[in-house]
């Protein structure tokens, strides 16, 4: 089961900004932004150094400024799907045996779509072949911009330690 971690990274970006006076040409306008990422690692220093490596290829000079865990049941990518990143709650209905209540358990994924529609439909098509009956409550937009899934072809070559170190030689 993924462990998936919220990263938060900020960085300066230049402004174009046509009504800057020519006695300020060297002063630059920057403003601040700030993006949301989602990486599937085994821990915080895991995902820090993962999202190291993904975003420094296209953003210079950026600070990681949170890492926080996101309890998320299934994350649904779908290549025709859209930019936007929903967040969806669905309660799963279970009998209690031992009351005879209902009892919901709440559950959420992550799912990208074009619209919270379509956002809703592509996780109750997904759903459909759950055990237990579900009802999704809510659907909401986050401001994820991109999600990196573990992959097994990136992980390091990681080699046993006596394959490493080479034997020192008898001397006589």
């Amino acid at each position: 089961m993924p462990n998936w971690f919220l990263g938060k990274i900020r960085y300066q970006q230049p402004i174009d900004d046509s009504n800057v006076g020519s006695r300020n040409e060297e002063f630059i306008k920057q403003k601040t932004v700030t993006e949301a990422y989602l990486v599937d690692a085994v821990s915080y220093t895991e995902a820090e150094g993962r999202l190291y490596q993904e975003i420094a290829a296209n953003t210079p000079d950026f600070e990681i400024t949170n890492i926080s865990r996101m309890k998320l049941a299934d994350v649904f990518y779908n290549e025709d799907g859209g930019e936007v990143w929903f967040k969806v709650k669905a309660m799963f209905i279970t009998d209690d045996e031992k009351t005879g209540k209902q009892k919901k358990t709440p559950s959420v994924m992550l799912v990208n779509a074009v619209t919270p529609k379509e956002a809703y439909e592509r996780v109750e098509i997904s759903l459909k072949t759950a055990l237990d009956p579900f009802e999704i409550t809510d659907v909401n937009t986050t401001k994820i911009l991109e999600v990196f899934p573990y992959n097994e072809e990136e992980q390091r070559n990681l080699r046993p330690l006596s394959e490493v170190i080479k034997p020192e030689p008898e001397t006589v």
